[in-house]
């Protein structure tokens, strides 16, 4: 299989972190949807990215399917609880959190990214606003556990890394490891697994 995506990306990193803690076989390949011959669009109808290509040429997205997909396809080790319906919805509502945390931040930077006449002041206010309550959230909820949910790692934790290691990109001066010292502990911890280190590598 293929994956289709950009080393920025936060939804990418996500779906890659949830293959190579898996062990799942893929390749991986830069190609931006902006720019010209991009394959995105042809094989996703959204146009964007991830894009999961399996071998009969399907192509899964966006990143809570392929997530979910690529979870099922061996038990080492399971990210999203199967037999319990609560611990399921513990872990997902995790996944939502943080993407929620990613889609606030690429807000703000698009808004950044705009003649500074042209900035929304109210939008770039409203999503750093969500942020900075998401993080303390999370902060919360994790307390001094070593994983997100559970005795072991699962989906939760590889989302909450994907968001801020996009926040250490794109928010550089918030600063949230300040605020919250034990979500900084976490985050040293899992930054130092061999998925983490390999997204931030390429």
């Amino acid at each position: 299989m293929k994956l289709l995506g950009t080393n920025t990306s936060p939804y990418v990193r996500k779906v890659r972190l949830v293959l190579l803690e898996k062990n799942i076989p893929h390749e991986y390949l830069i190609d931006a949807p902006r720019e010209p011959g991009s394959h995105v669009a042809r094989v996703n109808p959204l146009g964007r990215i991830p894009a999961l290509i399996l071998d009969d040429e399907t192509c899964v997205y966006d990143s809570p399917v392929i997530a979910e997909f690529a979870d099922t396809l061996n038990d080492t080790p399971i990210l999203i609880p199967r037999a319990d319906v609560l611990a399921r919805m513990h872990v997902r509502r995790w996944e939502a959190l943080a993407d929620g945390i990613m889609d606030s931040a690429v807000v703000v930077r698009g808004e950044s990214m705009r003649p500074a006449d042209k900035q929304d002041a109210g939008n770039i206010i409203l999503h750093n606003n969500a942020i900075t309550r998401a993080l303390s959230f999370a902060a919360g909820q994790l307390g001094q556990r070593e994983w997100c949910e559970g005795s072991s790692i699962t989906l939760a934790d590889l989302a909450l890394a994907s968001a801020l290691i996009y926040l250490n990109l794109r928010q550089a001066e918030r600063d949230w490891r300040g605020a919250h010292p034990n979500l900084a502990a976490w985050f040293a911890r899992i930054s130092a697994r061999a998925s983490v280190r390999a997204t931030l590598a390429a």
